[in-house]
């Protein structure tokens, strides 16, 4: 059975206390809802959007927003159609484009004409697929091992998955996260909130095809797992290489894909910045 929302929101609350003290709660107005962003950093700083992989909230950023936060201006989302404080009303969410035109219309909400772009696994899935639509607004863009971009996901990967999809519950959830993340041991707070994420009634989280990755104009950085279990990390690897004009790949070789982007992040936040300048 899901579980009560209080329970979600307890969890939710708890993870939101991690995030540095100045942190700002904002409520976008958009024509699919009110969005939710964390917002940390300097308010004349680089502005630099988030976007989580799905069920993990804006919220799983809170290892990476000191260090990211002391130069650049974070804007961390809670996705549209997924669990956490977005909320989903008026316009219908409906496909792949609904999710371009309720970014153009965050954005604007947020003010920025143009940032850069980071997104990790399903959030990086929508980065590409809005920096494709809107080149002229993302300066550089960062994917944190990404999903259904340059490979699809392993078979051995989706028959243990399936379960938390069919019939979400924390336990089959917790049992998934411990196969994938086994030995680096994610934050158990985000752990919770992730598995309650699942069994959140109303969720609808918009699958696509894969986006034409090689009509990426702008930087790319590609970070990936070197120890995830949701795709071959060496197929990813070379496709990106031969798919982006101005793309840079590199290995996280202690990291599995749901570990991300939260456990050890010193690597990976130091790899972001370098490459955002």
């Amino acid at each position: 059975m899901p579980v009560s929302l209080s329970a979600f929101d307890l969890a939710y609350d708890e993870l939101r206390a991690r995030w540095p003290e100045s942190t700002e709660e904002r409520d976008v107005a958009t024509p699919y809802g009110r969005t939710r962003v964390h917002v940390y950093g300097p308010a004349d700083g680089s502005p630099l959007v988030l976007l989580p992989g799905g069920s993990a909230t804006g919220l799983v950023w809170f290892a990476n927003a000191p260090a990211l936060g002391g130069r650049y201006r974070v804007h961390a989302v809670d996705l549209l159609g997924d669990a956490g404080r977005t909320e989903r009303r008026g316009t219908p969410l409906k496909n792949a484009d609904d999710l371009t035109a309720w970014l153009d219309a965050l954005l604007d909400g947020l003010g920025l004409d143009r940032t850069h772009l980071c997104g990790h696994s399903y959030g990086a899935w929508m980065a590409v697929g809005y920096a494709l639509h809107a080149p002229q607004r993302v300066d550089r863009l960062a994917l944190v091992d990404p999903t259904q971009v340059f490979a699809g996901f392993r078979p051995g990967y989706l028959l243990r998955a399936l379960p938390t999809l069919i019939r979400p519950s924390r336990a089959r959830t917790r049992a998934f996260l411990a196969w994938e993340t086994a030995d680096t041991h994610p934050d158990e707070t985000w752990q919770r909130l992730y598995a309650l994420a699942t069994t959140v009634p109303g969720r609808k989280l918009i699958a696509g095809t894969r986006p034409r990755a090689a009509g990426l104009r702008m930087p790319v950085l590609v970070l990936l797992a070197g120890r995830g279990r949701a795709h071959d990390a060496a197929k990813v690897a070379d496709r990106a290489r031969r798919t982006l004009p101005r793309g840079e790949v590199a290995l996280l070789p202690e990291a599995t894909h749901h570990s991300l982007p939260l456990t050890e992040p010193k690597e990976l936040n130091d790899r972001l910045m370098d490459f955002l300048g």
